[in-house]
């Protein structure tokens, strides 16, 4: 009989395994600088970003747009740039962040931008005391929590038209599958949108999605392939001298290219926008 998988569990595992990789990244008390910088950074990439066409950005827009004096609670706002940019289509933005240093970014944004219609909490998703948006977002700022039943249910019953969760979909057969699979025995490297979405299935939804295109994602380079072995080293936690070094590091010459001294990285990645609308299932 084949293996039938428990979604909720995975996601839960994966978290549990990505979070020494993601705390290691953070900054330091005393780096506190350098921090900001890149946040700041962060930042400033997504608005070039969507100086393009962006079909998820625009659907979403669309949406907002068509409800009049929109309400918007914008979950783990981070820098704030979907805050900002949303705020000019509803009448008001929630924008909930729990980390101090990304408040204090986000606040900055908001003024620098001339915002005056988005407020900022400091709370944790799944928050208590949260009262009805017409919409809520939450931009890959799921891949922390580990009950992700408790996340999207909180979701729905603080909306009542549509909620929008962004998550990171990596292709099935790529370098990090290929990894995951050897070291973990499953495909996954981290929590994404093909685990949430079958997560969703077993709790009996049935959401909408919208896929971007290939390519959109900046591409990660190391500077040779000692670097990029670190890089995955790092991120599946392995310790020096792994069994798993000879089949990563065969991996990595078949996936990776050197090119004026830069080891580029294939793109491999997409956003899946993923949507469910509570004003059609209430009136079903």
């Amino acid at each position: 009989m084949e293996k039938v998988t428990d979604w909720k569990f995975l996601w839960k595992e994966l978290v549990e395994k990505q979070g020494p990789f993601w705390n290691r990244k953070k900054r330091s008390r005393d780096n506190r600088d350098k921090w900001k910088d890149r946040s700041q950074e962060f930042y400033n990439r997504v608005k070039k970003r969507w100086s393009k066409p962006d079909l998820q950005r625009d659907f979403i827009v669309s949406m907002i747009s068509s409800v009049n004096d929109a309400t918007v609670l914008d979950i783990g706002a981070g820098t704030g740039a979907w805050a900002v940019y949303l705020a000019r289509s509803a009448k008001k933005i929630t924008a909930i962040e729990p980390s101090a240093e990304m408040r204090q970014i986000l606040r900055e944004n908001i003024k620098n931008e001339g915002v005056d219609n988005v407020e900022v909490i400091d709370k944790l998703w799944p928050a208590p005391n949260i009262i009805t948006h017409d919409f809520s977002l939450a931009s890959h700022s799921v891949y922390g929590c580990e009950d992700l039943r408790a996340f999207i249910g909180a979701m729905t019953r603080v909306t009542r038209h549509t909620c929008f969760m962004l998550l990171r979909a990596p292709d099935n057969e790529g370098f990090m599958a290929r990894a995951a699979g050897r070291i973990w025995g499953q495909p996954y490297d981290s929590p994404n949108f093909q685990v949430a979405y079958n997560v969703m299935l077993q709790m009996g939804m049935f959401p909408n999605v919208i896929m971007e295109e290939k390519g959109m994602w900046p591409r990660w380079t190391d500077k040779d392939f000692e670097e990029a072995f670190e890089r995955i080293r790092a991120r599946f936690g392995l310790e020096k001298d792994s069994e798993h070094e000879p089949f990563l590091r065969a991996l990595l010459k078949e996936h990776l290219n050197e090119k004026d001294g830069i080891i580029k990285w294939p793109s491999e990645l997409r956003t899946g926008l993923v949507y469910w609308n509570l004003m059609t299932d209430r009136n079903e």
